[in-house]
């Protein structure tokens, strides 16, 4: 337990103890001093890995999604390629592995386009998205615990599902805006562009 005071913007964090640790997730417990003045206590998930997101654009317009059954709300979920990479490897590198490992596909090309937190008031997970492009197309490879579906769609088939609803993952339809919209502002790489029918 730490009992040091410390600032954290306007609240004060009077003590802190480690209450939960596995390889993946701890959680820490604070004793603060919110910024009305009053005593409370918050809960922290502290992630132990970089969330990372993938766009794979073919030169006909599609992208990969990936389907699985997601444990902590129990529903299958369509999802762009994303998983997790450890903080002290370059987030672009995990990109690659989970990209390979999940779709079986390779990229010559890669540009990242989003920076994100997921859940802020309660954990302090970041996201990295990537859009690649220049694909090869080759065997996937999941971990040995992940039991995943592949699917191939254009674009806008798969912008259709997260404005609807059927891609209910945060980070499949930050990364799927963010092309969307430096399309609509000519933002975009020239192939990918031409691929999608954006403004080079």
């Amino acid at each position: 337990m730490t009992e040091t005071p410390a600032r954290r913007g306007p609240w004060i964090v009077n003590a802190t103890r480690r209450v939960y640790d596995n390889p993946w997730i701890g959680i820490s417990e604070h004793d603060v001093t919110d910024p009305g003045g009053n005593p409370g206590l918050y809960g922290v998930c502290e992630v132990k890995s970089v969330a990372v997101g993938i766009v794979p654009v073919d030169a006909q317009g599609h992208v990969w999604l990936v389907g699985q059954h997601r444990f902590p709300r129990d529903y299958y979920s369509w999802e762009l390629p994303e998983g997790g990479g450890r903080l002290d490897v370059p987030p672009i590198d995990s990109a690659r592995r989970e990209l390979k490992e999940e779709t079986g596909l390779t990229a010559g090309n890669w540009l990242e386009i989003l920076h994100t937190d997921f859940s802020n008031a309660i954990s302090d997970e970041i996201g990295v998205g990537f859009l690649a492009w220049d694909l090869t197309v080759g065997d996937a490879d999941p971990d040995p615990d992940e039991k995943i579906d592949i699917r191939r769609l254009p674009f806008a088939a798969a912008l259709e599902m997260a404005l609807a609803g059927e891609i209910r993952d945060a980070f499949s339809q930050n990364m799927l805006m963010k092309v969307e919209i430096l399309g609509r502002r000519g933002s975009l790489p020239g192939p990918v562009a031409d691929a999608l029918g954006y403004p080079a």
